[in-house]
Formats: C-alpha cells, structure tokens, sequence
C-alpha cells in the first residue's frame, strides 16, 4: 500500500476535495495579504509620509522572508504533522493583518510584513504540494490546479475587494477584514485536514543536489527572469493607471478586477496545456507579458487601450505559478516536498527583488520606465525558453 493510498483511504472524496477547498483558501488568504499593498500602496503612503519606492517595501519584505522560510521552517519543522504546522501558520498570518490595521508607524507595518513572509514561504512550500494525498493520484492534476487557482483568485477578488474597502474605509480596515477571514480560514483547515504526517524530513542536502540538475537550473533562471519583470512592473501598475492613464481611484478596482479574472482564466488555460507541452505555455506566458508591460506606457494613455494590455497581461501571468510549480516537480519527482520548498523560494525571493528594484527605477526615473524595462526582462525570459528543449 502507498503513501497516498495511506493518506486517502479511509476519506470519502467530498472529504478530500473540502482539504483542497481549504488549502485553497489558506493560499488566496496568504496572496490577499501579500500583494493587498499594490491596490493601497498611495494611501499607505500619503499615511506614513514615504515615497511610493518606500512604500514598496510592504511588497519586498514578504518575498524576501519567504523565500528564508521555506526551506527552513520545512527544515526545522522535521516530521511534525503538517496538519498542525498548516494551522498555526494561519494564526501568525491572522496576528500579522492584526498588527498591520493597527500599526501606528511605519516600522510596525514592515514588522506585520516580516510575520507575512515567515508564514508564506512555510504555508506554500507545504501547501501547494498536498494535492495527491488529500485526493489521491487520479485526481492529483486537477486539484493542484485548483490550489494554484488561488493566486488569480487573489488579484480578481482579493486586492480589488481590498482596495474598495481601502478607498471607502481606509487601508487599515482592509487588513482588518482580512484578519476575520484568516480566521475563518483557520477554522477550516482545522476542520477539513486530515492528520498529514511527514513523510521524510525535508533536509538541506536534499535542496542542494536538486539544484545541479539541468532542469531545475533552467527553472529557476526562467522563474526569477519571469518574476522579477511581473512584479517590477505591476507593483506599480496602480500609479501608473493614475498618472498615465488617469483613472480614478473607484475605476482601478475595475481594471485590478478585470485583470485578476483573466489570471483565473490563464490558470486554467494552462493547467491543461501544460499537459500537451510545458516549455511552450511557459514561453507564451513570458512573451505576452513582456509585450503587455513594454505597451503599456504608449498604448496605456486611453482606458480602452490600458484595460485590453491589462487582460492580456492578467492571462498570461496566470499561468506563471502554474508552470513554474510544474516544472520544478518534474524536475524532482522524487522529492515533491523540496520541489515546492525550491519552487517557493525562488518566486518568494524574485517577487520581492522585482519590487525593489522596481522601486528604485520608480522614484529614479519614472513608472513608464520600470513598465519597459519590465517588459524588456520578461521577452529576455521567452527567449531563453525558445532556446531550451521541451520540458
């Protein structure tokens, strides 16, 4: 009898699939939260006095710190039931947006991110990679693709949601909402997971010797290449839909909305077509968000032109996660586990690298300038896929 088998059998399928829903919504919790300051990045700002570069730290830390977590909280964590670690990790996430509603100076705001990012690194490295044992392998595909649904359900529900209630109550009562549904979200994993014993401790070593792999090398150059242009560049898409596009602040909730539905599709779309060729979706992937972000600064003067790029950017990014997480599976089927450990951290630490030096190029030069270079980066990732064999 398998591992799996072990972990389902005695679990009807309504049982199995309400696991998934939950870890589902432990990760939509952990994406709200993370990149909820690209929708209230101006207010946060204009509420500590900092510059829009300064404020983009409330993107960085999280990445960064994640991107630590991963491997060594899975590490430390040994063979302690991921069951209990998933659901503790949700009450530092629910202190964190705690700690973020009622910060009083900026310091207490970065300190609430550093508690975001310890949470995300651990909660994805787990999480993402549980669909085989809470269904089983038949069913494996499909309900990795739902977890993963997560991160366009964060851009089409959360920051839209978010920055609506940013707008109309201010940032602070955001991250208030999102300490209740942290909350809620706790309660179910609580209730839904069944126990989830480690099945080997997650060892550095491990980590090591994936990382000379031709696979997982070239995954990891396409991940921080694709990464590191998404989020130096839609970091700072809401400035941009101010200053260039001239959108009002109740109408970019609009635009974010429109974008994360398309990531929801994309998602999708990709779950299957990387069953027929996985380089190829991720090449695609990379190249339409190159050609988004490069048009954006010239086509991106009309609300027509800016919502259309903004479509075809939300499509193709939501495919990113999906391929990436793939890809490094693949690459070590061996050791899921440390495949999603590796997956986690390179995304975790590129998205924050991305923000940063997005950052700096923002208050250097200007928003339409980080938008190409951007794009430039993400045509630069599509390139070294066309040049790959398949995967």
């Amino acid at each position: 009898m398998t591992a799996s088998t072990l972990d389902t059998s005695a679990r009807t399928p309504l049982k199995g699939w309400l696991a998934v829903l939950a870890v589902t919504l432990g990760i939509f919790s952990l994406v709200t939260t993370e990149i909820l300051p690209i929708g209230l990045l101006t207010p946060i700002g204009d509420d500590f006095r900092i510059t829009p570069g300064t404020a983009g730290l409330t993107m960085t830390l999280p990445g960064f710190l994640a991107a630590l977590a991963a491997p060594a909280v899975t590490v430390a964590a040994g063979r302690l039931d991921r069951r209990i670690l998933l659901c503790a990790l949700m009450v530092v996430l629910a202190l964190a947006d705690v700690l973020a509603a009622t910060a009083q100076a900026y310091w207490a705001m970065l300190v609430s991110r550093v508690l975001v990012g310890l949470v995300i690194g651990a909660f994805w490295a787990i999480g993402s990679g549980l669909a085989e044992r809470l269904v089983g392998p038949r069913h494996a595909g499909r309900a990795t693709a739902v977890i993963f649904s997560a991160v366009p359900l964060g851009s089409v529900l959360g920051v839209p949601a978010g920055t609506f209630v940013g707008e109309l109550l201010g940032w602070r009562a955001a991250f208030a909402v999102m300490a209740v549904f942290t909350i809620g979200v706790l309660a179910a994993l609580a209730l839904s997971l069944p126990p989830l014993p480690s099945r080997g401790a997650t060892r550095l070593g491990v980590l090591r010797e994936m990382t000379r792999g031709r696979a997982t090398r070239l995954g990891l150059l396409v991940t921080v290449l694709v990464v590191l242009a998404h989020f130096g560049t839609y970091t700072y898409v809401t400035p941009l839909l101010r200053q260039v596009t001239q959108v009002s602040p109740e109408l970019i909730t609009v635009f974010l909305f429109v974008y994360g539905t398309a990531g929801i599709a994309g998602n999708f779309v990709a779950g299957a077509a990387i069953a027929r060729d996985l380089r190829l979706t991720f090449l695609a992937a990379a190249g339409l968000i190159g050609v988004a972000a490069l048009a954006l600064p010239f086509l991106g003067d009309s609300k027509p032109g800016a919502l259309a790029l903004l479509v075809v950017w939300g499509f193709a990014y939501g495919a990113v996660p999906v391929c990436s997480g793939t890809w490094f599976a693949r690459a070590a089927p061996q050791a899921p586990e440390a495949a999603s450990v590796l997956f986690t951290s390179s995304f975790q630490a590129t998205l924050s690298a991305g923000a940063l030096l997005g950052g700096m190029v923002v208050d250097a030069v200007s928003v339409p300038a980080v938008m190409v270079a951007g794009g430039v980066i993400a045509l630069l990732a599509a390139a070294v896929l066309s040049r790959a064999r398949s995967a």
